[in-house]
């Protein structure tokens, strides 16, 4: 019996595109032990151009984008990748630092999942290797009783080792990753004359890192020259946001069995209202107050699919398909008084502003927009 599981990691989930991309990309170059080229990693993320299939053994083979971003940023990622630095992806929570960072992990590797998740206890022996005691007591120290990190087994195998928030783990912990860096080996003090583990080709370090986060710790001067630094920017078009939202719903939605169809207006509704609370400016040219807390598209994204969950469980599929605005607004404010209560104060202030005006000239769902949040407290 076929288990389900809860979220598929981005190898299992794109199957058929990778393996298309790797029939497709026998002749072109690529650094060794990467599981695709360069060009194929490029088109796996960013899809192909206009949406144009690619002519795969005389059939057409459609690659769909999968980050809406700078496609610079995303080109440069890679050939840092292919040389000898480490590359870190900062920015604002909520980015796509970590689906960017598990995308190309995916493509270059065939896993994403040899990944540290940074944390204020995270250990170096989390990062690196540590040991079964048992055979370490029964046998001494071998490689029969050493427990390979992602570090390690990054080195081991010649694959990308993912950091995840490596600014939330202690500064005496990041630096073990410094020497590996520079010189491309390990050294396992405890088995002498064999205790270096020399990188194979294909090995080297992603990391992401939040720039707005609070017990966040300063990486040193010496690992910062270490990385190639790439910060990711939030996403600027309305229109990109409301597609980046349906997107990734719709995915979620399918993978927990919801099949009513997507209300678009709805999260055109919820895209503009980040945007314009996140830049502190609404499309009109009217100034507004900007939250403290993190308007992130991730978090639209949860808005939006937290208010779909409460239609399809709460009302059916029909009341699925015209989303409740009251119960988006109540989820809108949910999120952006995470942190505190007085940030109620920005989101009254662009309902009884923004939000009234475009009520009073476009009607519709901004109209039911505005009268469920005069309902707020």
């Amino acid at each position: 019996m076929e288990q389900t599981i809860l979220r598929q990691t981005a190898e299992q989930r794109y199957a058929d595109e990778l393996a298309s991309l790797a029939r497709w990309d026998r002749n072109n170059p690529k650094p060794e032990n990467w599981q695709l080229s360069p060009r194929a990693v490029r088109l796996f993320i960013l899809g192909t151009p206009k949406g144009q299939p690619l002519e795969l053994d005389g059939e057409p083979v459609t690659i769909r984008r999968k980050y809406y971003g700078n496609d610079a940023l995303v080109e440069r990622c890679i050939i840092t990748l292919a040389g000898n630095r480490g590359l870190m992806l900062v920015g604002e929570p909520g980015t796509a630092k970590t689906m960017l960072s598990e995308l190309l992990s995916a493509a270059i590797s065939g896993c994403s999942t040899n990944t540290v998740q940074g944390a204020a206890g995270t250990t170096e022996d989390m990062i690196k290797y540590s040991w079964n005691y048992a055979l370490l007591l029964a046998k001494g120290p071998s490689r029969e009783a050493l427990v390979p990190s992602p570090l390690y087994v990054g080195m081991e195998k010649g694959i990308l080792t993912r950091f995840e928030e490596i600014t939330r783990t202690p500064a005496e912990v990041q630096d073990c990753l410094i020497s590996v860096l520079s010189d491309k080996v390990m050294n396992i003090p405890e088995l002498g004359d064999r205790g270096l583990l020399f990188a194979r080709p294909g090995f080297n370090v992603i990391g992401t890192a939040n720039t707005r986060d609070k017990g966040v710790n300063e990486m040193s001067s010496a690992l910062k020259r270490r990385f190639s630094f790439e910060t990711v920017q939030p996403v600027g078009d309305v229109a990109l946001e409301k597609q980046i939202i349906l997107d990734e719903v719709e995915a979620m939605a399918r993978g927990a069995g919801i099949s009513a169809p997507l209300d678009e207006d709805a999260a055109t509704l919820l895209a503009t209202a980040y945007h314009e609370l996140r830049q502190g400016i609404s499309a009109e040219g009217t100034r507004l107050k900007k939250p403290a807390a993190v308007m992130s598209t991730a978090e639209a994204v949860s808005v939006y699919y937290q208010t779909l969950m409460s239609a399809w469980y709460y009302g059916g599929p029909e009341q699925a398909r015209h989303l409740d605005e009251r119960a988006l607004a109540e989820n809108l404010v949910g999120a952006v008084a995470k942190e505190s209560r007085e940030e109620l104060a920005a989101v009254r202030e662009y309902f009884s502003t923004i939000v009234q005006k475009k009520a009073e000239g476009e009607g519709g769902a901004w109209k039911r927009f505005y009268e469920a949040g005069k309902r707020l407290r």
